[in-house]
Order: structure tokens, then C-alpha cells, then sequence
């Protein structure tokens, strides 16, 4: 290319050195590229062809491009993907949240209660209950490394009764609409929904519950150290964290002991590759992003056979849950369902037409 680098030339410039690198969809990576470089939208590029690149702007570009040429997908090089109606970071080592994903999340969705009318909650239910629980568990096992094993064991026992009881306190307050009454006594206001988002990854199914219904509290788990850093990080950047709290441990341990039996959803996007077919999925994939946020064993099903009865013992009665799955294990994972004891097992195609997401609800 000549001196002068204008948007237009830089754009079939880009796309002709991605067609020869062998980039499925060489102009649309083009146009995502040289936007993030000069910070313009797409529609932007192409209202202003003749305008020409910076050289700060020229750098970065050819940057992106060598990336992009080398296999990167997108979403690292940008550092953040849209999704639904958020958008998320992402970082290498944390796998790229996929459009499928979003169906899960239509379905999740579709399992709640209807809507609480939308009322300021009572500041004692602004952080996800769980928080007292977790800081007395820290708290006593502190105690016990100092040796004062019955206060420890006494401060536990006292915060699991405090929580249990305020989660009874809460549920028992019903769909009041949160304003006083004309003599002046106050209604009970609407509990919050408790979900809990297992394998968050990114954050961005969390986010998206929250984002979405006001009225919900979410854990979420990851037992990936980076995946819980960047999940904080994006419900901090959409200003979700008071209602979002995420913890690293394998699967749900991290849900406290107070709130088994008190979700009204669990949803998950676990790996469920089966291990054979990942040795057949894009290079983008397989050399960028993480083995261990896609391997499912050998049927796909490895880590469902571990969730499923946890699930059933976190679950209230007519709690439901969402899980993502490989398109070749939904029927093998629908008849485990229904082992595990939970009704309504459905499966849902995704937006390519092909069996993705498991849903089910425990019985009354």
C-alpha cells in the first residue's frame, strides 16, 4: 500500500491479507479490526472512506492484523465481545462467550417467577445473602487456625441460623409492593430471586440474569482463577457487583450451606465437548482459547453427572435450571435428568437449528 493509508484502502488492504491467511470471513474481521483501530463504528467506516489513518492509528492496526493473521480471535484482540444486551472483556485463558450462549440465557430467563414489580429492595438485601455466611465461615475458620475451635464452631452455627432465618423472613414476605400502607405501617417488599451461575467463565451469563432481572441475587463459580478476576472485573464495570458475587471453587462448592434448597435457578455453561470431537473444532479455538472450559469426557457429560445432583439439592421445589450442552449428548443428558428426579425436562435447539440447552424443574 502507497503512503497514504485511507480508510478505505486499509479496509481492502486488510481483507485481502486476512483472504490469504485463511480467515473464514475475512471482511467482516477487516471492518471489526480498523474500527477498534480508529475507534469508529462500522457504519462510520463507511461513511468516511477518504479519511486517513494516523500513524498511531496505522500502528495499532497492523498489530491486529498480524494478530488476526496468526489465528487470534477477534474477541482477544479487542478484548471484549457483545452479549445480548451487555457487553463483556474477555482475556485469553477465559473462554469467548458464544451466541448459543444466549439462548441459554432466553431459558434461564423463562424459568423465574414473573417479573417483582420494580420496587427499591431494603438495604439489608442490597449484597446476595450469602455474604454474611461467607464472612462467619471465614471468620471461624480464622478462629480455628488460632486455636479457639468452640468459638469458631460457635460463630458458625450462629451465622447459619441468622442466615436461615432471614432467608425464611424473606421468602415468607411474598410479592408485596414495597410502598406503606395509608396508616402508615410498611408492606413487605418482594425478595430477591437467588440464582446461581455455575462455570461463569467471563461473567457474562451472571451479568446478563442480573442485567436483566433487577430482582435477582447471583453467585456465581469458576474454578479457573482468571475466570473469577475477569467475571469481577466485568460486574464491576456494569455496575453489577452489588448484586453479582463471584467465588472460585469446583462447581457449586461455593454456594453457602445456608442457601441449598433456597435457588430458584441454576444455570451453566460447563465444558461439554466430547473429548473426541475437540480434536475436529477451528484452529481459532483450539490454539487461543482453553482446553479445560471445553473438555466434557468422553460423552460430553462428565461434569452434568456431577452437577445434576447438586442441583437438585440446591434447588427450592419448583426451582428450575439451564445448562448448555454438546448437541450429541442432550438426549443422554435428558434421560439423567430425569434419573436425578427433576420434571419438565426439555431440551431447546439453538439458533443454528441444533439440540443445545437442558432444561428442567424440581418437583413441588
Amino acid at each position: 500500500m502507497g503512503d497514504m493509508w485511507t480508510i478505505k484502502a486499509a479496509l481492502d488492504w486488510t481483507v485481502g491479507y486476512l483472504e490469504r491467511k485463511g480467515d473464514e470471513n475475512p471482511r467482516l474481521s477487516a471492518e471489526w479490526l480498523l474500527s477498534e483501530a480508529c475507534d469508529m463504528s462500522r457504519i462510520q467506516l463507511y461513511v468516511s472512506f477518504d479519511r486517513p489513518l494516523s500513524l498511531e492509528e496505522r500502528d495499532i492496526l497492523r498489530g491486529y492484523v498480524t494478530r488476526r493473521g496468526k489465528g487470534e480471535p477477534l474477541q482477544y484482540i479487542t478484548g471484549y465481545a457483545a452479549f445480548r444486551h451487555i457487553q463483556v472483556k474477555v482475556r485469553p485463558g477465559v473462554l469467548i462467550p458464544r451466541p448459543e450462549t444466549e439462548v441459554l440465557v432466553s431459558e434461564a430467563l423463562s424459568l423465574l417467577p414473573a417479573a417483582h414489580r420494580r420496587v427499591a429492595l431494603d438495604s439489608t438485601i442490597d449484597a446476595w445473602e450469602g455474604d454474611a455466611l461467607i464472612a462467619a465461615e471465614a471468620a471461624a475458620a480464622e478462629a480455628a487456625q488460632d486455636g479457639s475451635d468452640v468459638d469458631a464452631s460457635e460463630t458458625l452455627k450462629r451465622s447459619q441460623q441468622a442466615i436461615s432465618a432471614y432467608l425464611d423472613a424473606q421468602q415468607d414476605q411474598g410479592n408485596g409492593d414495597g410502598c406503606d400502607r395509608p396508616d402508615g405501617s410498611a408492606v413487605a417488599k418482594p425478595r430477591p430471586l437467588l440464582v446461581a451461575d455455575i462455570c461463569t467463565g467471563s461473567g457474562c451469563i451472571a451479568c446478563s440474569v442480573a442485567y436483566e432481572r433487577p430482582d435477582t441475587r447471583v453467585i456465581a463459580t469458576d474454578i479457573v482463577p482468571e475466570a473469577v478476576a475477569l467475571a469481577k472485573d466485568n460486574a464491576a464495570e456494569l455496575g453489577l457487583s452489588d448484586r453479582v458475587r463471584i467465588e472460585q471453587g469446583d462447581l457449586g462448592s461455593p454456594v453457602p450451606a445456608a442457601a441449598m434448597g433456597r435457588l430458584d435457578l441454576v444455570v451453566s455453561n460447563p465444558p461439554y465437548v466430547p473429548t473426541a470431537v475437540l480434536a475436529e473444532i477451528p484452529r481459532e479455538v483450539a490454539d487461543f482459547e482453553p482446553a479445560l472450559a471445553l473438555d466434557g469426557g468422553a460423552d460430553g457429560n462428565d461434569i452434568l453427572r456431577r452437577l445434576l445432583p447438586w442441583t437438585a439439592a440446591a434447588l427450592r421445589p419448583g426451582g428450575g435450571f439451564a445448562f448448555e450442552l454438546h448437541e450429541t449428548c442432550l438426549d443422554a443428558a435428558a434421560e439423567l435428568a430425569r434419573q436425578a428426579g427433576f420434571h419438565q425436562v426439555r431440551i431447546v435447539d439453538d439458533l443454528a437449528g441444533r439440540p443445545r440447552v437442558l432444561t428442567g424443574v424440581k418437583p413441588v
